[in-house]
């Protein structure tokens, strides 16, 4: 699910192309393309569920906490979401990319992936298309970005 999401953020959401209303004809291109369609739908669920959480004030009312608490985990999202991706998430709020309320809509997205295998690209990706989905969060989705490409070329240590 992740090649067709990151497919579908590449080639759409960044030409604004209406999901909602073209759903038939961008199922038919990745069918095309060789994705499978039991795939294709679940991945065009999981983007209809990011744009309904900037809708709804549900993450806006749990993620109400100071800049110093600390997000515990529940054990279902220890189970999917690994130390290294747990620590990145942190890293990403100190840094302020990630605000409480955002970090919430990333953990969201990432425990409705179909995979328990999650890695630090996947979740980089995740995190860059939440970003991209929330109104006033342009800076952090350039840095976000920015931290995506510069570890693609292996400029992070």
């Amino acid at each position: 699910m992740m090649d067709i999401l990151m497919y579908l953020f590449e080639t759409y959401i960044h030409s604004d192309v209406d999901l909602e209303v073209e759903q038939d004809e961008i199922a038919e291109e990745l069918l095309r393309a060789g994705f499978l369609e039991a795939d294709i739908y679940q991945a065009l669920e999981w983007l209809e569920g990011l744009a309904s959480l900037q809708q709804t004030d549900t993450h806006a009312a749990i993620s109400k906490g100071s800049n110093q608490s600390i997000r515990i985990y529940t054990e279902k999202e220890l189970a999917r979401i690994n130390i290294q991706c747990r620590g990145f998430i942190l890293f990403l709020e100190q840094v302020k990319v990630l605000s409480t309320e955002v970090r919430e809509m990333v953990i969201d997205r990432l425990m409705e992936l179909d995979t328990y295998e999650l890695s630090l690209d996947d979740l980089k990706w995740i995190v860059l298309m939440v970003l991209f989905n929330v109104p006033g969060n342009e800076s952090a989705y350039s840095q976000m970005e920015n931290l995506l490409h510069s570890s693609e070329s292996g400029l992070l240590h």
